[in-house]
């Protein structure tokens, strides 16, 4: 696995894995041409005190560093042929323009469409602020936007050099899948955090629907020793509350336990659809610290269980869903809003502006990604744009397996993406526009059932593709 840093690593040695039961199953997943898989990463802390990605409460730029960001491509290819790039960021969200550049530039280099590049943030809330990525949400003067666009164009170049020192690396491998259980995400929509110590206390379960599952992904060389880890979960990472240290937040923890008790093997991490849920609980880094163990600890559980096999198989689909504004601010509401001295006034005076300048407000959001990759046989890793309810997890899980995995945040993050239920109870996770600076104050109705009917249209086009 190649490993691109600003600074020289020293090498580490390899941890040797045993077990009668592991060698066998890697021995019959050897006999047929194994997988081909690479490996880079790159430390994109940034430099420079901009401003960070994700609390709105926020009223100054970056001070330090607690721990690195990191970004890290994962390049996955079958014998026919079939291949995929994960790349995992340590970042708030992918705004559109640079999902975009960054299709692009990948199908120049190595021929790739959007049906194999999937992009993943972790939306950890202690990472830099992008180019016209939340630009509303922030008092920020020229001299920010000069500094987050100089580090916008460095992270471009960046990314596509780690995917290019991931091909490089390539090398056989065997794929495992499992899933394990982390209880610390909570329905923030129905629960209250402070009083989740007394609800377990008493035995009860916290309200609302909860999504636990830890995906795991385990590449081994073909004699077994472990060389990456793909794990997700779905929960805010925002255990920093008061933080203004760039920090992977507990993911970035569950990277580095993992990386001690592996030294040899690579962690990435993708977030689920955790828009309405937080891990909990939270607020101090010694919080930070064990939400980041426990994950790891789940993690580990499913490492140490025989996992499925995945046969060297890569199927993808792709497909941008219309999502139609439902609402739209009107130029009175637009002049109130103006008046106040929240964010929201800065969304309301920007889309006057440009109302005044004679462009039109858009009618829709046209372009929201939907991506199915099948790995082996059966296995379904779904991602969705957006910040992603659970509901849709527990939907996809109910039409298309419990073993089915759904990648929230993923290639594009646009808004806050309701399902029907989240549609009608409104509140904040029902869209917050003017956090995204879209022109809208409502999605349409029917949002969850295009989003889904695209879903169920490319699961049935990776699964008939055998």
């Amino acid at each position: 696995m190649a490993d691109v840093h600003r600074r020289t690593r020293p090498c580490r040695p390899v941890i040797w894995l045993g077990g009668l039961l592991l060698m066998v199953g890697v021995a019959s997943v050897a006999e047929t041409p194994p997988w081909s898989v690479g490996h880079a990463r790159t430390r994109i802390t940034p430099r420079e005190s901009l401003w960070m990605g994700g609390f709105v409460s926020r009223t100054r730029p970056a001070e330090g560093t607690l721990d690195d960001l990191w970004v890290q491509a994962l390049v996955l290819e079958a014998p026919d042929g079939g291949a995929g790039v994960l790349i995992t960021a340590d970042l708030v969200g992918f705004p559109k323009w640079l999902y975009d550049r960054l299709c692009g530039a990948l199908q120049r280099r190595h021929g790739w469409d959007r049906r194999q590049i999937r992009l993943a943030p972790s939306h950890t809330h202690s990472g830099p602020v992008l180019t016209d990525a939340l630009w509303d949400i922030y008092p920020l003067d020229d001299h920010q936007r000069a500094l987050i666009a100089a580090y916008s164009k460095w992270l471009e170049s960046a990314i596509l050099d780690t995917v290019d020192q991931a091909l490089a690396a390539r090398a056989p491998a065997t794929l495992w899948a499992g899933e394990g259980k982390a209880t610390f995400a909570l329905n923030r929509r129905t629960n209250r955090e402070g009083q989740l110590a007394e609800l377990r206390q008493r035995g009860e379960l916290p309200q609302g629907p909860s999504d636990f599952t830890v995906p795991v992904l385990a590449v081994r060389a073909p004699d077994g020793r472990l060389r990456a880890v793909v794990f997700g979960y779905a929960a805010h990472p925002s255990t920093l509350t008061q933080n203004y240290h760039w920090s992977a937040d507990y993911c970035g923890v569950t990277r580095r336990v993992l990386a001690a008790r592996h030294p040899a093997a690579a962690a990435l991490f993708f977030q689920g659809c955790g828009s309405d849920q937080s891990a909990v609980p939270r607020g101090t880094l010694a919080l930070c610290q064990q939400r980041g163990e426990d994950l790891a600890a789940a993690v580990e559980a499913v490492l140490a269980q025989p996992m499925r096999p995945v046969t060297p198989q890569f199927r993808a689909a792709f497909a941008f869903v219309p999502l139609t504004f439902g609402e739209q601010p009107t130029p009175d509401e637009l002049e109130r809003i103006a008046t106040e001295t929240s964010y929201h006034a800065r969304w309301a005076k920007r889309l006057l502006a440009e109302s005044a300048a004679g462009k039109p407000f858009a009618r829709d959001y046209p372009e929201y990604p939907v991506q199915v990759w099948r790995l082996g046989e059966a296995q379904l890793w779904i991602a969705l744009g957006g910040e992603v309810c659970v509901d849709y997890t527990l939907r996809c899980q109910a039409a298309f397996g419990s073993r089915v995995w759904v990648n929230g945040y993923a290639n594009d993050v646009m808004a806050y993406i309701p399902s029907r239920r989240l549609w009608e109870e409104g509140g904040y996770q029902a869209g917050a526009f003017e956090v995204y600076g879209l022109p809208a104050t409502r999605w349409c109705a029917d949002i969850e059932e295009r989003i889904i009917g695209t879903v169920a249209r490319l699961v049935a086009q990776v699964r008939w593709d055998h």
